[in-house]
């Protein structure tokens, strides 16, 4: 079985919109404004690269991130990775020809059937908060890489589903704080 890892820049109080300067939100680049940058910080980013085999994003995170990363020398190791867009309604045609092989699932169960595959080794999820929130109350996603901010954002999409479940437990397998107050949390899903 293949692990999925969603990682994500979110705010103390669970924001994870715009971190990057994306229009359209009151809060639009909110990891670098006013935020110290301390590299040390940013270090789990690289070592996801590496040690992811597939990426992951929902259309809108794809349509965002495809735009620019594929001429970013700090994204080469993803522009050679397969990566997964989970759409309904995405097609071949709206995907880019320079970022390497991209397949378009339709559906939950088809990210569930990806994750049973024995070949292949951790796929990493990247943006989209309504992909979060679906794969996390499938039971699909297992461990969390957060850079959580020093921040109150208050409105914002944010990266854990409010449905009505059961408690979900996660362990701390991996934490740092860092000078400019960003925390690294790495938290495995407790099955």
């Amino acid at each position: 079985m293949r692990t999925l890892i969603s990682t994500a820049f979110i705010s103390l109080d669970g924001v994870v919109e715009g971190p990057g300067g994306e229009p359209e939100y009151r809060n639009s680049g909110w990891t670098f404004k006013d935020i110290e940058f301390v590299p040390e910080a940013y270090e789990i980013k690289g070592r996801e690269q590496e040690e992811a085999a597939a990426m992951m994003m929902g259309r809108t995170s794809y349509e965002s991130f495809s735009k620019v990363w594929p001429g970013m020398a700090e994204f080469a190791r993803y522009k050679t990775m397969p990566k997964y867009v989970v759409s309904t309604t995405l097609t071949e045609d709206d995907l880019v020809d320079d970022w390497g092989d991209t397949t378009i699932l339709r559906s939950v169960d088809e990210v569930a059937e990806l994750k049973r595959e024995s070949a292949g080794g951790p796929i990493i999820l990247h943006g989209s908060a309504s992909l979060n929130h679906a794969l996390s109350d499938a039971g699909l996603i297992d461990r969390y890489h957060l850079l959580v901010f020093p921040l109150l954002l208050g409105a914002g999409k944010r990266l854990f589903s409010d449905t009505d479940k059961d408690t979900q437990h996660l362990k701390l397998v991996e934490h740092e704080v860092y000078s400019n107050g960003l925390q690294k949390n790495v938290f495995d899903v407790v099955r």
